[in-house]
Order: structure tokens, then C-alpha cells, then sequence
């Protein structure tokens, strides 16, 4: 079975984990530190993207039954 992600981009997430735990791994645009680990992860899959590296496309989130079927209903 081929890798989903490059070791390229597991050394970019593993970056941002450090970063994150020393306290120096900020937020893009507003500059904020980082405490969650899932947003230290999606911050170094999205660098790794950027230089190209082998990860999977982003997943669009889907609206919950519930929403479409009131959206339906109206």
C-alpha cells in the first residue's frame, strides 16, 4: 500500500509539533500562538503543500443531514 503522505511532509508536521510545544509555532495571519495540537498538524500539512510535497487534497465539510433537510423544507 503506497504512503498517503511523503516522509517530506511527516518531517513538517513533526516541525510544527516542536514549534508548538516550545510555544513559538504562531497562526498565519493574526500572528497568535498555537496551542492545539490539531492546528499545529494543519499547519505544517498546508507548508508542506506549499512546497509541494505529497499530501492529500483538503476534504470540503459536508453538511449534516439535519441542515439539508431543513434547508429542504424551506
Amino acid at each position: 500500500m503506497a504512503r498517503k503522505y511523503s516522509k517530506g511532509a511527516s518531517k513538517k508536521v513533526e516541525k510544527a509539533m516542536r514549534e508548538r510545544k516550545e510555544g513559538t509555532l504562531k497562526s498565519g495571519r493574526s500572528g497568535k500562538k498555537v496551542k492545539s495540537r490539531k492546528q499545529a498538524i494543519a499547519i505544517g500539512l498546508s507548508e508542506a503543500r506549499k512546497e509541494g510535497k505529497k499530501v492529500p487534497k483538503k476534504t470540503k465539510s459536508r453538511k449534516s443531514k439535519k441542515s439539508k433537510s431543513r434547508s429542504r423544507k424551506r
